[in-house]
């Protein structure tokens, strides 16, 4: 028998060497290198021996191409972010920090799925009396809902082939050992075993598996990036526990688009959807506040209307402070740079505060007429006229390029009750909406139609 040898694998990259180090030589991280099994040599020549493979190659226009069969969960808004329901026989990875809603949100859902077929909450976190009293209050009636409390991967597979289930949850990967590997569960090792494992499950049986994982401290799910390829769907939570609020974006989707997302507020009887998030994300004012930009961003195929609010003030350090949530903190700083170099306004001693209201994080260019304006807004105190949006990307020459989806933004503004929109030239041609739509070609042309 091939003596087992240890080897230490980068969390971050999966960089293997023979010994520990503090500093990963392929990705550049700290304290990255954990300890796992090195698998024998005997045992690499035996996997890498040609063996005859019983697939057989195909014309492409000979496949049979079946549409994907999909199970709705009860909940619209995570249809929306899964691309229209559960794939049977797909893998969905949800990651998200601890207490944000994930178990919670799993457990409705299960509730829903268990209504017509058995559905396996399997879990390494908690007992079943404990998942049994969240359910009494959630109000979770479970009708063909089975918990099972095991840590060991092979049990899990075995319990959820004996009753055929239509769903499989695992609740978390990091707690799920196998016993094919002597190293300890949570371990790059063990979960890339319980991923493949539970994604082979679900090719081979049609089982919808779901499987939670945890995030390190800088938001990703941990361990090795190989962990989102193994999967179909990858789904993250976002949010302050402090807040109600949960916003979950699908950053991988083999089955539908990505960056999609779905927007819930966790309560006492679990998560509830919330169908029309621009009303969440945007204020109610009855007149304009200096510093305030309303805006419309896509989030997937979803126009979301937000606020975006700034807030400049004279500096008492001896270097100005920029600072950006739910923004690019290097765009806030070019958007300065422009307005400083193509309008001559002064924030060389003047801090910068950015924020988006509601903790939406926004990754739209589409956002950078509405910093500009609520940037000038703050620093002149001046506030932007009543029921005017503003959209648009500028560029470093000052000028207000065309974005992506210009119709649906404007009309989304105008389903919210906005009267003026403010959007580039490029955009502005051929458009007709009942509103009052104002093309612009630079950031000077913009401020000399709002302000």
């Amino acid at each position: 028998m091939a003596k087992s040898t240890v080897a230490f694998v980068c969390e971050e990259c999966g960089y293997e060497t023979a010994k520990w180090m503090g500093k990963c030589p392929a990705c550049g991280n700290w304290n990255t290198l954990v300890e796992a099994q090195k698998v024998p040599k005997e045992a690499k020549e035996a996997a890498a021996a040609p063996q005859k493979s019983a697939a057989e190659p195909e014309l492409l226009r000979d496949v049979k191409a079946d549409k994907a069969r999909r199970t709705r969960t009860g909940m619209a808004e995570l249809d929306r972010v899964l691309g229209g329901g559960l794939v049977k026989g797909g893998t969905v990875l949800l990651g998200g920090d601890p207490g944000i809603g994930k178990s919670t949100l799993l457990l409705q859902v299960c509730d829903e799925l268990s209504k017509d077929a058995p559905v396996l909450y399997a879990t390494g976190e908690e007992s079943a009396a404990q998942i049994r009293l969240r359910a009494q209050r959630l109000g979770v009636e479970g009708r063909h809902l089975y918990v099972l409390a095991e840590n060991d991967l092979d049990g899990i597979i075995e319990k959820a082939k004996e009753l055929n289930c239509a769903a499989l949850v695992v609740d978390s990967v990091q707690t799920v050992y196998s016993g094919a590997l002597s190293t300890a569960a949570g371990s790059v090792s063990q979960i890339r075993q319980a991923t493949a494992a539970l994604t082979r499950l679900a090719k081979e049986t049609g089982i919808a598996v779901i499987i939670v994982g945890h995030v390190t401290k800088e938001g990703a799910i941990a361990g090795p990036k190989l962990l989102e390829h193994l999967v179909d769907t990858v789904l993250y939570f976002e949010g302050d526990r402090a807040d109600s609020f949960r916003i979950l974006r699908a950053v991988k989707n083999r089955y539908g688009s990505t960056n999609e997302i779905g927007v819930f507020a966790m309560g006492e009887r679990g998560m509830a959807e919330i169908a029309d998030p621009s009303a969440l994300f945007l204020p109610d004012r009855e007149k304009s506040v200096p510093g305030c930009a309303p805006m419309c961003v896509i989030e997937g195929s979803r126009p979301v209307m937000v606020e975006l609010q700034a807030l400049v003030t004279k500096t008492v350090f001896g270097m100005p402070r920029r600072m950006a949530a739910g923004l690019d903190y290097n765009r806030l700083a070019l958007l300065i740079a422009v307005l400083e170099k193509k309008l001559g306004l002064a924030f060389g001693d003047q801090d910068a505060y950015v924020n988006i209201v509601g903790g939406l994080k926004v990754d739209d260019r589409a956002a950078d007429l509405a910093v500009a304006c609520a940037l000038h807004s703050s620093l002149r105190n001046v506030p932007l006229p009543a029921g005017c949006a503003v959209l648009g990307e500028i560029g470093l020459t000052g000028e207000v390029r065309a974005i992506s989806a210009a119709e649906k933004r404007a009309a989304e503004c105008a389903r919210m009750g906005f009267s003026r929109v403010i959007l580039p030239m490029a955009n502005r041609k051929g458009l007709s909406l009942p509103i009052e739509l104002v093309g612009v070609r630079s950031v000077e042309e913009a401020f000399a139609a709002l302000f």
